[in-house]
């Protein structure tokens, strides 16, 4: 049975097919934003707070270097598909950094289903965060270089760094990590009746809104053919098994093997594009928010995490 929240994005969706007048605020829409990167950030810092960060260490090592190795894994495979090199780069970049609210949805089915997970794990979407991201966006500049376009401009490191490691995603993300685990349970229960317990109705409305967006990409993908959402489908399922299988080495539980094979198929929508625009402006930022958008993050809501989670077990063996 398809947990309460994708029914909220199944709504959105419809509501853009059948052309109507819903929609969010803008301003609403940051407001839930904003809530939900903090409200995941205070989760992860609070289990923080209960156990030893030296012992966390091979599991941040293990996530930052699967995120990392994402996007070299998916660039020539995009080639393949026919994608231009500054456009497989791109969109591998997004690829190999994670989707937050995929995570959120994830954990709310993994809570739902009764499987024991590592309550830490908000600190793996912080850490994954920004890795892919950086390997993409190289590998897009060096796709321009030897193509001869944009090679006379460098690459902004310092703006570049500043969008990725202290734009709003991760800032807000690391900084509900550091609140939680410096104010552990004590300090944090003032304020959990309003960043806690609340958590999945404003998941589910966000998912309302991502519903509409997302609806509204379907043009888009008409344009670029059925190739982007092949590649929009075939990509979640095999990239889960990369994060199955580091969860595995890493003698994660079966619900954190099922978060992680998550982080792995899901593609940032949110944090990638930002950083694209600052880095890569020659890079197709509404092919690559089509497919993460338009087809990944529907295929992993309605198909992708219950596929994962029934998988999981298999790689707890």
């Amino acid at each position: 049975m398809l947990d309460v929240v994708v029914l909220f994005f199944a709504l959105g969706v419809f509501a853009r097919l059948v052309k109507s007048d819903l929609r969010l605020p803008e301003a609403l829409y940051e407001t839930l934003t904003i809530y939900l990167l903090l409200a995941i950030g205070l989760k992860g810092g609070l289990e923080l707070s209960r156990q030893p960060l030296m012992d966390l260490l091979p599991q941040v090592l293990a996530v930052v270097i699967l995120g990392a190795l994402v996007p070299l894994v998916v660039t020539p495979l995009l080639r393949l598909a026919g994608l231009k090199p500054v456009d497989a780069a791109g969109l591998a970049a997004h690829y190999g950094s994670v989707s937050v609210v995929t995570f959120a949805v994830a954990l709310t089915a993994v809570q739902r289903a009764g499987l024991p997970y590592e309550s830490h794990a908000a600190l793996w979407v912080a850490v994954m965060e920004a890795p892919g991201l950086v390997v993409g966006i190289v590998l897009a500049r060096l796709a321009l270089k030897r193509a001869d376009a944009g090679s006379g401009s460098r690459i902004r490191w310092g703006l570049l760094a500043h969008e990725v490691l202290l734009g709003k995603s991760v800032l807000l993300l690391m900084g509900g990590l550091m609140i939680g685990a410096v104010a552990g349970d004590a300090g944090v229960a003032p304020i959990k009746a309003v960043f806690l317990d609340p958590f999945k109705g404003v998941l589910a409305l966000f998912l309302l809104e991502l519903g509409l967006v997302a609806g509204g990409q379907l043009g888009a993908l008409k344009r670029h053919g059925i190739k982007l959402v092949l590649v929009g489908c075939a990509l979640p399922p095999v990239l889960a098994l990369a994060g199955a299988a580091t969860g595995m080495l890493l003698g994660l539980q079966v619900g954190g093997v099922a978060l992680l094979a998550t982080l792995a198929a899901s593609a940032s929508y949110i944090a990638a594009p930002a950083a694209l625009r600052v880095a890569v402006p020659q890079a197709n930022t509404g092919l690559s928010i089509a497919c993460a958008l338009g087809v990944t993050f529907p295929f992993n809501l309605l198909v992708g995490i219950p596929l994962y989670l029934h998988l999981a077990p298999y790689f707890t063996r």
